[in-house]
């Protein structure tokens, strides 16, 4: 496969064109960004984490009947991915009081669901990503009522399959975002990644945080906690 020009260039990835127009490269940085781009910064070795990582997940998905977007890892931070056009949507799925629901609604922290919640924002930059429900998304082209539905069915299930997965290996899943795309023929598959870039990961003994929010909140040991929660999926696969 060879990897030719840089098509895109995001907050924590590069996407590449290749000699088959179905198939990019995604190559994962070592950048890290927080609230809206107002803090920067590099957390060493978490491309490759997320990366590998997101990959694992991705298969574990698939034989659970998510359709993705994987095709090969390719290295340690690049990997072959089907070429998608993106829905417009990051989808938030969450189990449990955090981050910015805690704030948006006046709770504390740490409150478990009955059952998860899940929220959509409109990806734009420019409007700094503000929550959307089902029916704007449609009124906006965004996406249609199928996909919607089937964009929910996904991230539930993906919920259901991952949460199950981590609290095997110690790990609460507490809240993540998703991003879907679109095939050529119209399929909606998951794309994107699932690390500790975008889930929030919290340990099910001590509440230790081993997720971005570390990096938010200045709490230290960032790439201590990106390593740990990669260690935990190496060896408890």
């Amino acid at each position: 496969m060879e990897k030719r020009e840089q098509l895109y260039e995001g907050k924590a990835k590069k996407v590449f064109a290749t000699d088959d127009p179905a198939l990019v490269i995604v190559s994962y940085k070592d950048d890290a960004t927080a609230f809206d781009g107002l803090k920067k910064g590099t957390i060493a070795g978490k491309g490759a984490v997320n990366n590998r990582m997101s990959n694992m997940l991705m298969q574990l998905l698939e034989q659970e009947g998510v359709p993705t977007h994987f095709v090969e890892e390719l290295s340690e931070r690049e990997t072959l991915v089907k070429k998608v056009n993106i829905v417009p949507l990051e989808v938030i799925v969450r189990n449990v009081s955090a981050g910015s629901f805690s704030k948006r609604y006046g709770v504390e922290e740490g409150i478990v669901f009955d059952e998860p919640t899940i929220e959509f924002s409109y990806k734009n930059d420019d409007l700094h990503d503000p929550l959307i429900n089902a029916y704007h998304a449609v009124a906006l082209r965004l996406a249609t009522k199928e996909e919607i539905a089937r964009i929910k069915e996904y991230a539930f299930k993906v919920n259901g399959v991952l949460k199950e997965y981590f609290l095997r290996l110690g790990v609460r899943l507490i809240d993540f975002k998703l991003e879907f795309g679109r095939l050529p023929d119209g399929t909606v598959v998951l794309a994107d990644e699932i690390s500790p870039d975008t889930c929030r990961f919290w340990d099910a003994e001590t509440g230790e945080k081993l997720d971005k929010d570390r990096f938010r909140r200045d709490l230290g040991g960032v790439e201590d906690a990106y390593r740990e929660i990669f260690k935990r999926i190496t060896e408890g696969k």
